[in-house]
């Protein structure tokens, strides 16, 4: 192994190192989905604010029915209808009860709330068919939430449960940390755009498009700011650009070849370098350095190496800059199902399609893995990680990976 080359948990350490959180702002609720609370949310008051009915039926005092069966049923005066929204006229006297729908507030007297069901009505009484426990079908004030509770803390993600909560709270605005603007420029003079033929020895810009997903799959604004050539002064201007958002990310042009200009212009526009070279494959030519408070990752042009390079050191700087306390995907243990060969000294980061077999994962590779070959993250779900060694891993042994996509585990 080069001296040079550092391990991924390194790598990784070094990136977070550099990558604090963003400064709070205040956004509406409607708009926080994703988002990372800067500050703890306290209860005002109690959820629900007060007893409730849990289903449609009727509120009546549990003593007077103590004693009801099919045969003799206890019958009770309908004194009013009590639907959500609304409060009882009065309260409930022995003898009596209220019709009462969801969610409408329990009112004085009554203890017990029998549903529908087990009851029949007539001539403005309702008899009740069988006794009900005190207590029964009332949804007590502050069951959800006690006022002075801390509900969520400092760092929450917030999900559509978490919106939910603070909806019920009364919160139209939150105070969350900022998502970080990201800037992406693809480097290399045999680039050209999509909606362009190819002419000889040009291949299409996928990296803007993959990077830029993979940022808004996180809910994070990224700009991608097209093709660069092969031309030191067009690579300075896309860079000093770039500096100004809180993540540049280029691809392409930090390997030793003639053209490769990038990390030449990120010293001369003072980007201090943290790291340049990691010890897996694909991956291997990833740089990353600061400039201030913006992060700048040099990725390889390769797709895949481009890919990969994001999942394992760009996410979780991202994560980071968000507020959120875990920055990582858990790592599981796997049986692989195949041999895979790794004598150079450097992690194989494989990508593998993972499935469960009486609770246990296995895996086995997605084909070809060449660092250029996009099609190997296509139906991939994990990234397995091969230690450098004398051979590699047999099939049966058991390695460590990330699983990447719920959505694609086959049962």
């Amino acid at each position: 192994m080069s001296a040079k080359l550092i391990s991924i948990e390194e790598a990784r350490s070094r990136v977070l190192n550099e990558a604090l959180p963003l400064p709070p702002h205040t956004v509406p609720l409607i708009d926080a989905l994703g988002a990372v609370l800067a500050e703890d949310i306290i209860a005002a008051h109690d959820v629900p604010p007060f007893d409730n009915s849990g289903m449609d039926g009727y509120a009546v005092r549990a003593v007077d029915i103590v004693e009801a069966t099919p045969a003799a049923p206890a019958r009770l005066l309908i004194t009013e209808t009590i639907a959500a929204g609304h409060v009882a006229t009065a309260p409930l006297a022995p003898g009596q009860a209220a019709r009462i729908m969801t969610g409408a507030p329990v009112l004085e007297g009554a203890d017990t709330v029998v549903q529908s069901e087990l009851t029949t009505e007539d001539d403005g009484y309702v008899n009740i068919l069988e006794p009900v426990k005190p207590g029964k079908n009332i949804r007590r004030a502050g069951e959800d939430i006690s006022a002075g509770e801390r509900v969520l803390a400092a760092g929450t993600a917030l999900g559509p449960a978490e919106i939910g909560i603070l909806a019920s709270l009364g919160h139209p605005q939150l105070s969350v940390h900022m998502r970080p603007r990201v800037a992406i420029i693809s480097t290399g003079s045999e680039l050209v755009e999509v909606d362009q033929p190819l002419g000889p020895g040009q291949i299409r810009n996928s990296n803007s498009y993959t990077l830029r997903s993979l940022c808004t799959q996180m809910g994070v604004e990224a700009h991608a700011f097209g093709i660069v050539p092969d031309d030191y002064e067009a690579t300075r201007e896309a860079i000093e650009r770039g500096l100004q958002y809180d993540v540049l990310l280029t691809s392409g042009g930090v390997s030793v070849g003639k053209f490769d200009f990038v990390k030449d212009v990120q010293d001369e526009l003072g980007v201090e370098r943290k790291l340049w070279g990691v010890a897996m494959k694909p991956g291997k030519p990833l740089a990353f350095g600061v400039r201030g408070r913006t992060l700048v990752f040099g990725l390889p042009g390769n797709p895949v190496s481009a890919m990969v390079s994001f999942e394992l050191f760009v996410k979780p700087a991202l994560l980071k800059l968000m507020g959120h306390r875990a920055t990582m995907r858990p790592v599981y243990q796997a049986v692989i199902e195949e041999d895979l060969a790794n004598t150079d000294g450097r992690t194989y980061v494989v990508r593998v399609r993972a499935w469960l077999e009486d609770g246990v994962w296995h895996i086995s590779t997605t084909g070809a893995q060449g660092s250029g070959i996009l099609k190997s993250m296509v139906g991939a779900n994990g990234l397995a990680f091969i230690p450098g060694g004398a051979r590699g891993v047999k099939a049966g042994e058991v390695v460590d990976f990330l699983l990447l996509r719920e959505d694609l585990i086959e049962p």
